[in-house]
């Protein structure tokens, strides 16, 4: 069972137990828990069975949508390894700001940018990856935390982005120390272009908040470059 669904169980638990507790004092009719708690662990039997974790993404990330800041957070992370990507001539194929879009184009997690990393999986199955192409993927890959820290002072999501890093380096023979360090020299490289290049990023936000196409996006990118180099 995958975190999401366990997560959803311990909802259900928390709203068994609240409502034996309180439901007698503020006259709570035992069906309304009992369906909310049947409805979330249906979910959650599904998403362990039939999505593979995705269910659970999608229902936990629409809760957390009503909120405009956590929203925005996700647009500034993914703009972060929009605009790097970019930066560093990795071709961007799409993104998506929610679990829901991600579920609809057959992707995990809670959305993300997409890159066209068929060079990146060529080498990796050769066993002959370059350090320049290692080097630009490590720093795609933190530059979403690398914006949340820049942005918020602190980043909450990030995981899945340090788990794909950890899980390439060490197929590649990377030992637990070296990883560390790959991850937190990646981050402040990250951190770096996204200073170097702070009105493009601004301006790729917004692009992003309105649902913009790759294409739109990149060229907001360029000719704030452009801007910026008169």
């Amino acid at each position: 069972m995958s975190q999401t669904s366990l997560n959803l169980v311990a909802i259900s638990i928390f709203l068994i137990t609240v409502s034996t507790l309180l439901g007698p004092l503020i006259e709570l009719s035992p069906a309304v828990p009992a369906v909310a708690t049947f409805a979330i662990l249906g979910i959650a039997t599904l998403d362990s069975f039939a999505l593979q974790g995705k269910g659970g993404n999608v229902f936990i990330d629409w809760v957390a949508g009503f909120s405009a800041t956590h929203r925005d957070r996700i647009t500034h992370h993914e703009a972060g390894h929009f605009l790097v990507a970019h930066k560093l001539g990795i071709p961007i194929v799409g993104y998506t700001l929610s679990a829901w879009e991600a579920l609809k184009q057959g992707q995990s997690g809670q959305g993300g940018v997409s890159f066209d990393d068929g060079e990146l999986t060529k080498q990796l199955q050769q066993g002959k990856i370059t350090t320049q192409m290692l080097d630009r993927y490590c720093t795609v890959w933190m530059a979403g935390i690398a914006a949340e820290n820049l942005v918020y002072n602190n980043a909450e999501g990030g995981s899945d982005d340090r788990s794909k890093l950890a899980a390439v380096l060490k197929g590649l023979g990377f030992g637990e120390s070296t990883i560390e360090q790959k991850q937190r020299f990646a981050t402040l490289q990250a951190k770096t272009i996204l200073e170097e290049n702070n009105s493009a990023y601004e301006a790729l936000v917004n692009m992003m908040q309105q649902k913009a196409p790759v294409e739109e996006c990149i060229k907001v990118i360029e000719s704030q470059y452009y801007c910026d180099s008169q």
